[in-house]
């Protein structure tokens, strides 16, 4: 199963299947974008193989500028891959699913190539897959935040942020000794 209805927090187990959506969606970006896209990855709890995650497929795209998707935006429309009109945190992002049904099944993050957003997404996925530990200790706290918020996303999303900057910079001194 895969997308969800805002606000709606849902989590299961973790779907190999996640594994492949995501690597379809990210061959279809890097046709539509080219060069202009340096890098792009699966990354949220979908992509951590010991975490539930709500089934909603999270992908990272590196840019060299955050205004060089602008001329993409159509064409990425064209395929299924939704503005949603706001920049945030150094990122802008799109969504894909049936919208007109509320139901989102991707969240695309377009970030700076070798910006702190980028890397944070990559350390975190890394150090979470690297640490089963770390990753039982996150995916207990969503499973209480999900019981307790199952129709608030909003309280869900802020229930996680002390942990996960946490294990953020946790995620970023594990990456620094590796070099």
């Amino acid at each position: 199963m895969t997308g969800l209805k805002t606000n709606t927090v849902l989590l299961l187990s973790h779907d190999n299947e996640w594994d492949k959506i995501a690597a379809q969606t990210i061959t279809l970006i890097k046709s539509i974008l080219g060069e202009t896209c340096t890098d792009a990855q699966h990354i949220g709890s979908t992509s951590i193989k010991t975490v539930s995650a709500k089934p909603i497929i999270d992908i990272a795209v590196a840019v060299k500028e955050l205004n060089d998707i602008t001329p993409y935006i159509d064409a990425l429309k064209e395929n299924g891959i939704f503005y949603r009109k706001e920049e945030y945190d150094r990122q802008i992002l799109f969504l894909m699913g049936n919208l007109e049904n509320d139901v989102k099944t991707h969240h695309i993050h377009i970030v700076e190539a070798d910006s702190a957003n980028w890397h944070n997404y990559i350390n975190f996925r890394d150090y979470l897959n690297a640490f089963p530990d770390k990753a039982k200790e996150y995916d207990k706290l969503k499973q209480r935040l999900a019981n307790q918020f199952p129709t608030d996303r909003k309280s869900y999303t802020a229930g996680k942020t002390e942990l996960i900057s946490r294990l953020l910079n946790e995620a970023q001194q594990w990456r620094d000794s590796q070099k």
